[in-house]
């Protein structure tokens, strides 16, 4: 298993600035190399203190790449809905070469109705924007000379600058939250999927859909499953409550109150379900979330034994993205927090260890 830092801003100007937040998680990734951190994420959001600080993840990514030699740097993940695919392929190329070749990019289809409307773009367009989207890019990414009419973007016969760096193109993740079908269609295409076992559900059932999908349309191997959690690492329980129960409880409280248009009538044939994804993640507390094992809170030990459970209830996956900074947790104690986990539970969970580990 593989371990990383993603971030998700998740301040008002009021509490950090965004000089102080960026100057921060550059610090934090400034520790992945030494302390076998596998990757950097970090999201596309807007407008609001729930990872508005990140509109364009590539410009926090190429930063990150000049603090670390060796992490894959992840885009988690970019919105085509909200991006002119010529441009995101020529960023994306720019970002592989400026990174050595190290840049893997998601994609998601956003979810958040504010950010739409903020946009002009309805909410019904939005598998269509995204499909096409990630078609054109990947397309810009591989080919020369490309020509597409698209529904919503059209371009003939041009080349993206600069040419990738890795061949034919930098590996591609879906982002998706709960919708069988996302799980099924990034298994088909070959890419890899990253989920978020935030709200519970039957993250076991999609993770095969999945894997029955990559295999079924005949890719070796089994795919790659990311899955992101927050995470507190300290000497006692009691410490780690009093560090990251709040931070947490605010961060699930940002959530529902970006996403609360979808509990006020609001509906899209695109996002069925939502409304009750929302009502039931309104109702997540610290305690629930670490029940449900989606935030891995607590002693080194205590952490060990919530991957060992997560990994076997869900059926392995491959890579833990994990947020050590959310909401207001400070420099110093995510610091510290991230190296005692390196320390005292990433060396159960390596590829020697990992089949004994579980």
């Amino acid at each position: 298993m593989e371990f990383g830092l993603q971030f998700f801003p998740d301040v008002s100007p009021e509490q950090k600035s965004g000089q102080q937040y960026f100057d921060e998680a550059l610090h934090l990734v400034s520790l992945c190399d030494r302390l076998g951190y596998t990757h950097v994420r970090i999201v596309e959001h807007y407008f609001h203190r729930y990872g508005g600080y990140s509109p364009n993840p590539i410009v926090f990514l190429t930063a990150a790449s000049q603090r670390t030699q060796k992490a894959r740097l992840i885009t988690g993940a970019v919105l085509p809905v909200f991006n002119n695919p010529l441009k995101l392929a020529g960023e994306i190329g720019m970002l592989d070469a400026i990174s050595n070749g190290r840049l893997e990019v998601g994609f998601a289809r956003a979810f958040l109705p504010h950010e739409f409307t903020q946009f002009g773009i309805s909410l019904n367009e939005s598998r269509e924007r995204f499909e096409e989207g990630i078609a054109q890019v990947r397309s810009l990414l591989e080919e020369e000379n490309v020509t597409m009419n698209g529904q919503f973007h059209h371009f003939g016969n041009v080349t993206s600058l600069p040419r990738p760096t890795q061949t034919p193109r930098p590996p591609f993740w879906v982002a998706a939250l709960a919708s069988p079908e996302s799980f099924v269609a990034a298994g088909q295409k070959g890419y890899g999927i990253m989920a978020i076992p935030l709200a519970g559900g039957k993250m076991a059932d999609l993770i095969q859909l999945y894997r029955n999908a990559w295999k079924s349309a005949g890719h070796p191997g089994q795919g790659k499953v990311m899955l992101a959690f927050h995470m507190f690492c300290a000497t006692t329980m009691n410490s780690a409550i009093a560090v990251a129960r709040e931070p947490l409880n605010n961060y699930l409280t940002s959530l529902v109150e970006a996403a609360s248009d979808w509990l006020d009538a609001t509906s899209s044939a695109d996002y069925p379900g939502y409304d009750k994804i929302i009502a039931d993640l309104k109702q997540e507390t610290f305690e629930s979330q670490i029940e449900k094992g989606a935030a891995w809170i607590g002693t080194p030990v205590q952490i060990r034994d919530r991957i060992k459970r997560y990994y076997q209830q869900v059926g392995g996956f491959e890579i833990a993205s994990m947020q050590v900074n959310f909401n207001t947790i400070s420099l110093k104690d995510a610091e510290a927090s991230t190296r005692l986990f390196a320390q005292e539970v990433m060396p159960h969970f390596t590829s020697i260890g990992l089949e004994t580990a579980i």
